[in-house]
């Protein structure tokens, strides 16, 4: 097969993947993606080019082609880019992918990972599920998988691309400091499989050993702690304002208001208090993995 074959074949399987679909519900996803699929058709009709001469020229079925013209499918930032070089457009389409990215996954996803770039401190503590600032694209897939009613395997691909994304967090300069509390019980828990399982033991390991992050665990013989209610989430901002959110307090609302934002702290810090430090942290998810 020729190399224009192996990579038109690339380009049309990776247009295939699920989790590219406009989600109706998200007005401005979809005026985005509308709005970048109108200014492609119009550049496509000025270069007097018709659909199928087109799908051929950037390597993608026409199908697709029609359907982001029409505004109902995300682009992925290859397609841009061919149909850019295709339609001689020097850089304007390609440039569209700004855009196209913050519209990329669900708008909740979203809202979180971007009040998460702003805090400059953030304190988790979680104890149904390891955090999604910490999982694995495996341990992520495994977990929405296991959802009821499940979900659709293209919006599992999405929810997994979006809770990854959250994670380009530990690249930030300067870094923000961020601690996590899990309990014991959901790391024996080995979801997905015993390989995933100590693979995200193994990059719990990796995280824990950042200079910006303090990873502890809390040991299940705890007999008591303000968590018991479920997870704690607390971030602060460069201009000493807050955001917190707990599942047992204000109806698991996030809240600003400075006296319920201490009220959250004061819980985390106590869970920080009882839970193993973080290097005797490592060292247990150390010996979690020995066991295996």
């Amino acid at each position: 097969m020729s190399v224009v074959g192996v990579e038109t074949g690339r380009l049309s399987r990776e247009a295939d993947e699920p989790g590219w679909e406009v989600d109706p519900d998200d007005d401005w996803g979809v005026a985005v993606i509308a709005t970048v699929g109108r200014q492609l058709r119009l550049r496509r009709e000025a270069a007097g080019m018709r659909v199928p001469e087109f799908a051929r020229a950037v390597g993608y079925g026409e199908d697709l082609v029609y359907k982001i013209e029409g505004g109902k499918r995300i682009p992925r930032q290859e397609y841009l880019d061919k149909a850019d070089t295709v339609l001689r457009a020097e850089g304007l389409v390609s440039a569209s992918w700004e855009d196209v990215k913050k519209v990329r996954y669900p708008k909740k996803v979203r809202d979180l990972a971007d009040m998460e770039a702003k805090a400059v401190e953030i304190g988790v503590y979680v104890c149904n599920s390891v955090h999604g600032l910490l999982q694995t694209p495996d341990h992520a897939r495994a977990a929405f998988e296991s959802r009821q009613p499940p979900y659709s395997q293209a919006e599992v691909e999405r929810l997994v691309a979006a809770r990854v994304a959250r994670q380009s967090i530990f690249e930030r300069d300067p870094a923000p400091a961020l601690g996590f509390v899990l309990e014991e019980a959901l790391l024996r828990r080995p979801l997905g499989g015993t390989m995933v399982w100590r693979r995200q033991l193994e990059h719990l390991l990796e995280v824990g050993r950042l200079r910006n992050v303090a990873l502890q665990v809390m040991p299940t013989l705890i007999e008591y702690h303000p968590g018991l209610d479920g997870r704690i989430e607390v971030l602060k901002f460069e201009d000493g304002t807050a955001t917190a959110r707990s599942d047992g307090a204000f109806n698991g609302r996030p809240v600003s208001d400075l006296r319920q934002v201490h009220v959250l702290e004061l819980r985390y810090g106590t869970i920080r208090a009882q839970a193993l430090p973080p290097r005797e942290s490592l060292t247990f998810i150390e010996q979690l993995l020995g066991e295996t």
